[in-house]
């Protein structure tokens, strides 16, 4: 933004928040299959932008997108898309196209975590700790006989192992599989969400969330929210959805060194892929060995009434209109 334009148009959007609020648009929808928790998180973020006082105009992102952005003319834009086109940089780089101001992070970043291959193999070669796994696309198991090695991968990665499309979130297409025979049939249905799917070895143990927010250019972590899941032993799309499915506890019961160190390791990640204004890190607590192990990145988490965030806030004295505003203050910031 170091055009005049853009010098003119950082000038407005300032005069436009000193007079009381800026003009907001919140894209919401899309066409991925999170489309339903994006609407959830969507409509939460535009009473509070309302509550804020700020001009609130509501898209559903499809074809028209870029006529309706102009046509909006926003200081700022809240994406509050999920999954596909939302958080893997394809809504981002239009946006930065446009000069449009977004909240949360960049391109690169966003590529990076929402591909979990592509975040895993960044904290293996930092020396991040993270499952073992073995990634594979299409063409290897159509083309190149990748079928075979199986035997040898389960063998690598002990059972239980788990089965996820390595670009979905909210655990969709996640299939838990027990034994051998539990493999083909977990391959068939990561594959139907993706073309690229991820074997990663089993953690037994707590699941955890750590959610950072910035604020005056610096990030830190969220008290620590865990999920146990009520009734059930995996933690998939219907359990972290539906109210009543999962029990979540925040701040975790952890002692202040496993605290500690989930903060400052959460910390790492988001620093490492280039996140910014805010993001949710998961990650096991092993049973058996007491060590942490991370899962994934989130460059847009939830902001649902069972989302984690929002939970993490609250426990931290943060209410969600202003966690909104941290937001989207941070988007103004960088």
């Amino acid at each position: 933004m170091s055009t005049p334009d853009g010098t003119r148009a950082a000038r407005n959007r300032d005069a436009g928040r000193r007079a009381g609020g800026w003009r907001v648009v919140v894209l919401k929808g899309g066409r991925s299959l999170e489309r339903q928790v994006s609407l959830k998180s969507a409509a939460r973020v535009e009473d509070a932008l309302e509550r804020l006082g700020h001009e609130v105009v509501a898209i559903d992102v499809g074809a028209d997108l870029v006529g309706m952005l102009s046509d909006a003319q926003p200081d700022v834009a809240f994406v509050a898309l999920h999954g596909r086109d939302g958080e893997d940089g394809t809504v981002q780089e239009l946006l930065e196209v446009m000069g449009i101001p977004y909240t949360g992070s960049g391109v690169s970043a966003c590529i990076r975590a929402a591909d979990k291959v592509l975040a895993k193999h960044a904290m293996r070669d930092r020396g991040l700790p993270t499952p073992d796994f073995y990634a594979f696309n299409e063409t290897a198991f159509k083309e190149l006989g990748a079928a075979q090695a199986l035997p040898a991968i389960e063998q690598r990665l002990q059972f239980p192992i788990v089965v996820k499309p390595a670009r979905q979130g909210s655990a969709l297409g996640i299939k838990f599989a027990r034994t051998p025979d539990d493999v083909p049939a977990a391959l068939v249905a990561a594959f139907s969400y993706d073309r690229k799917v991820l074997l990663e070895r089993h953690v037994t143990g707590r699941e955890l969330a750590v959610s950072i927010i910035e604020q005056d250019g610096r990030a830190g972590s969220l008290p620590i929210v865990e999920a146990v899941p009520v009734q059930e032993d995996f933690y998939d799309f219907e359990a972290r959805y539906e109210i009543g499915r999962t029990r979540f506890e925040c701040p975790a019961a952890l002692a202040g060194e496993a605290a500690a160190r989930a903060g400052e390791l959460a910390l790492e990640v988001y620093r490492l892929l280039g996140c910014s204004g805010f993001a949710r890190v998961d990650m096991m607590l092993e049973e058996a060995s007491g060590e942490l192990y991370v899962l994934e990145a989130n460059p847009i988490p939830g902001l649902t009434e069972t989302s984690l965030l929002p939970q993490a806030a609250e426990a931290a004295g943060i209410g969600f209109d202003e966690l909104i505003d941290r937001i989207l203050a941070a988007a103004h910031e960088r």
